[in-house]
């Protein structure tokens, strides 16, 4: 884990706020306010950042929730992530996020192999394996529900035990594996997702 090139790439992307458009931050303030509601009355807020896969998109946002939650000193928030089906957690997530300063251990090398993913050395590594959104591993209810792609969003239309749902969807990567940006769109997107993830907690 890099502390300072972590600490330095949150300090570059909270300058970044302005390339957010208004109507993102439209939809950005209704996780600010599920979690400032669910922190005052319940003293915790849960999160389940939920694409198709549960490879790519999700778990940069549930990483990032996590980290942004610590940064901002928002306590009792709980980031999880989960699909419409499970397969894995792809490479090129777990490599952005080094990449920006995280460490990331490989615990388990199946086919769907487990992550522990650390921003700081006295937090608990945020585990990283795909999953579909209901499973025994993650919250069951009263969580914030948010689509991080809109094929969940489509095909996930109700979720009867989440508190809110909130349709937040970023673009692919994955539409670059195998090609020669595919690392630079990794990038891109975890950068993306960081961005709006550390503006959710500025305005908690």
């Amino acid at each position: 884990m890099d502390i300072q090139k972590l600490e330095q790439y949150i300090k570059e992307v909270k300058l970044e706020f302005d390339q957010i458009s208004q109507e993102r931050k439209n939809v950005l303030e209704q996780l600010t306010a599920f979690i400032q509601t669910a922190v005052q009355e319940k003293g915790n807020a849960d999160l389940i950042l939920i694409c198709t896969h549960n490879s790519r998109r999700s778990h940069l946002s549930q990483v990032w929730a996590q980290v942004a939650a610590f940064h901002y000193g928002i306590k009792n928030v709980q980031a999880y992530s989960g699909g419409t089906e499970a397969t894995a957690m792809y490479h090129m997530a777990a490599h952005a996020l080094e990449k920006a300063g995280l460490e990331i251990k490989k615990l388990s090398d199946a086919s769907n192999p487990v992550y522990a993913i650390k921003y700081h050395p006295d937090e608990p590594a945020v585990i990283g394996f795909s999953k579909t959104y209901d499973d025994s591993f993650n919250i069951q209810n009263g969580f914030a529900a948010v689509m991080t792609c809109s094929h969940a969003d489509a095909n996930c239309p109700f979720i009867p035990t989440a508190a809110k749902r909130i349709s937040l969807p970023f673009d692919d990567p994955k539409a670059y594996d195998g090609t020669p940006q595919q690392e630079e769109k990794y990038d891109e997107r975890c950068r993306d997702i960081a961005r709006e993830m550390l503006y959710v907690f500025s305005k908690v």
